[in-house]
């Protein structure tokens, strides 16, 4: 409950509202040891805490760095950290991504807008220990070509022979020269076995669904597919009931769900 001090490295921006940071610790502390798809309560002194997913190499323990849209006053706050400052971190928590389950299985990883950030750890680990896995897809979608995440790194990945590397928009302009569609449309250009694939899903809970639908036809099985839930976390070890979902608390028994386990809870509406 009680926050470690650690220190900006360095920031930038990812898109007008999206920023990354880097992290070095304050305390003594020379790694931090995480799992894909886990999360820290970031705490900016004097403003509030917020919970966001860890978004960086689990195998590079001493850097701990992490994306965020500046939505509200505490990330808005985050964004314009200089270097130098001290941030308060508690984590990490929550469940992971299911990197042992996908060994020796096609993977399928899929993403939306900032949903790519949770997803990150997974293409690091991935490319990392590619020989136990089957074919690999990462298949991301943005709104515009603007809005899309680690425009560095992208590239690189597209023209990686490891993973095969797919990346749509909603709304494209006269210079796009890629995908134009949502990010469902990318699943059908996918080759992989239904029955022996894992599928990892995060995005806004629409994306979600209708990719949920799309994979469905495909022939995989809701056991098949997890998605990362992240949404109303407050405390991070379910004391105070915010991040309820029927009888879950998505800060301590997710926010990384296996699909089946939960898809009768997002049919319901106001849940």
């Amino acid at each position: 409950m009680v926050p470690e001090s650690w220190c900006v490295r360095r920031l930038w921006w990812e898109t007008d509202d999206t920023f990354t940071f880097e992290l070095t610790p304050e305390n003594g502390r020379t790694k931090f040891h995480f799992l894909p798809g886990q999360f820290n309560m970031l705490y900016v002194f004097g403003v509030g805490e917020v919970p966001i997913s860890v978004s960086g190499d689990p195998a590079k323990a001493e850097r701990l760095m992490h994306t965020v849209r500046a939505v509200g006053p505490v990330t808005r706050a985050m964004g314009s950290l200089k270097r130098g400052t001290q941030l308060g971190v508690r984590g990490p928590f929550g469940t992971c991504w299911p990197m042992e389950q996908a060994v020796g299985k096609d993977i399928l990883i899929l993403a939306g807008g900032i949903g790519l950030a949770p997803l990150r750890p997974v293409v690091y680990e991935v490319l990392a220990k590619r020989q136990i896995f089957g074919r690999v897809y990462l298949l991301y979608g943005a709104r515009t070509p603007d809005d899309i995440l680690y425009t560095q790194e992208l590239p690189e990945l597209m023209k990686e022979a490891k993973l095969q590397a797919l990346v749509t928009v909603d709304r494209a302009g006269r210079d796009w020269t890629g995908n134009v569609g949502v990010v469902t449309t990318l699943i059908a250009k996918a080759q992989f076995d239904p029955g022996n694939s894992l599928a990892m899903v995060c995005g806004p809970e629409v994306m979600m669904r209708f990719t949920l639908r799309e994979l469905q036809k495909r022939g995989m099985r809701t056991d098949s597919v997890y998605i990362s839930m992240e949404r109303n976390m407050k405390c991070a070890v379910g004391f105070c009931g915010h991040c309820q979902f029927g009888s879950t608390f998505i800060c301590k028994d997710g926010p990384v769900f296996r699909y089946d386990q939960i898809q009768h809870l997002l049919a319901i509406r106001e849940v």
